[in-house]
């Protein structure tokens, strides 16, 4: 099966990276373990020496192999890293391309997908050092597995826990499994929301982040495919590797989708387009009367429709994001939009809407089954849809 890199750092979690190691194990993997300093004060490398059946290295100039040099072969050899637990400085050290131990080194050389588990105080992930540095990672194509809610062994509560062993496991599983799955798909992706102008300083606008649509052009992108980015005004940077189209208004957006909807495989519309505009934008800043102003909007296009009427062997895939009745008013948009799939959340739930981190899906498919997400991180929501995705295309494929 695959060689894996495991790299332990100095958590307090680094006990479970034992488990970790010996699961992947089960699964026909080998492991080559790397610890970090701090991490040999936690746990003995020779604990994992024993159970992989391979010498562990902490130090930068340790070399199991005479006349080979370690860092160099064992990046070159690998076929994925995981760094399970992480730690806020390791996650920090390689976000700045540092290569000060074994660990990071290997980081740094190897070409190896990497998978990252972070483990720490919730203040400590929330803090917006740590959010840049992860963001930084998953620029250049980091996968991370999402820390769970929990309470932390100082006695703390919330995001930050170390993710159980059978859910790193299945995602080192799916990232291997799933690393080309949709090579040579062409996913096409609307996301975040649009601004339609009042006046040069005014604008018609809604709450989403764009977090959702970005999650899922990450997600498609792991999983080998072609990604192209639609994106209203965010303030989030883009996964790499995918072609982005930068959009402000409705008709913008409508415009760009109609222009590359013909050469995409996939297309997902989870920008929060503004249902209406104002009739018409001022071309210069109305200026305070304290007299009623009253704003005419008309509708803009509907860009779901349109191009769904057209999809053919396309797979569609729509939101509806909403306050109340959300399934009901999410499968009749499902039948009525000719669609394949549609994600519905009710956004007054906490955890669940624009600006958060997290969501709360059901999915409703066109063959009239419902399958219910629990509260995640978006990233975790936007890897079902994109497994759905694939599993249709293999279907498809094998029909």
């Amino acid at each position: 099966m695959a060689k894996i890199l495991l790299g332990v750092t100095g958590s307090i979690a680094a006990y479970r990276a034992c488990d970790i190691a010996r699961e992947l194990m089960r699964e026909g993997h080998s492991v080559q373990a790397v610890l970090t300093r701090a991490a040999t004060r936690l746990i003995s490398p020779d604990t994992f020496a024993a159970l992989t059946g391979n010498p562990v290295v902490v130090d930068v100039f340790d070399e199991p192999v005479p006349g080979q040099i370690a860092h160099i072969r064992l990046a070159q050899e690998a076929d994925l890293a995981l760094i399970a637990p992480a730690t806020a400085h390791t996650i920090a050290r390689l976000a700045l391309g540092l290569a000060d131990d074994m660990l990071t080194t290997l980081a740094l050389a190897t070409r190896a997908p990497i998978l990252i588990a972070p483990a720490m105080n919730p203040a400590m992930w929330s803090h917006p050092a740590t959010q840049a540095h992860v963001a930084t990672l998953r620029e250049r194509g980091v996968v991370f597995i999402e820390p769970a809610y929990g309470i932390m062994a100082c006695g703390d509560e919330g995001w930050g826990k170390l993710a159980d062993t059978p859910t790193i496991v299945q995602a080192v599983a799916l990232h291997l499994r799933h690393a080309s799955d949709l090579q040579g798909v062409h996913v096409l992706i609307t996301a975040g929301p649009t601004y339609e102008p009042i006046d040069p300083v005014r604008f018609v606008g809604n709450r989403s982040s764009g977090k959702m649509g970005y999650a899922l052009a990450e997600a498609a992108l792991a999983h080998g495919a072609t990604v192209t980015l639609i994106t209203g005004p965010t303030a989030l940077t883009p996964p790499a590797g995918a072609t982005v189209i930068r959009v402000q208004t409705a008709q913008q957006m409508y415009e760009a989708v109609q222009a590359h909807f013909d050469a995409c495989d996939v297309f997902i519309a989870a920008a929060a387009v503004a249902d209406y505009r104002p009739e018409r934008a001022l071309p210069r800043k109305r200026k305070r009367t304290g007299e009623a102003w009253t704003l005419r909007l008309v509708p803009n296009p509907d860009i779901l429709a349109s191009v769904a009427a057209r999809k053919g062997d396309r797979f569609v895939v729509g939101f509806a994001a909403e306050t109340d009745k959300a399934l009901q008013h999410a499968q009749a948009k499902l039948s009525g939009k000719n669609l394949d799939l549609i994600a519905a959340n009710n956004v007054l739930e906490p955890g669940s809407g624009f600006e958060v981190d997290t969501n709360r899906l059901t999915l409703l498919y066109a063959d009239g089954r419902i399958e219910e997400l629990p509260l995640m991180s978006k990233r975790a929501c936007a890897e079902r849809i994109i497994e759905v995705v694939a599993e249709h295309l293999r279907q498809r494929r094998g029909a």
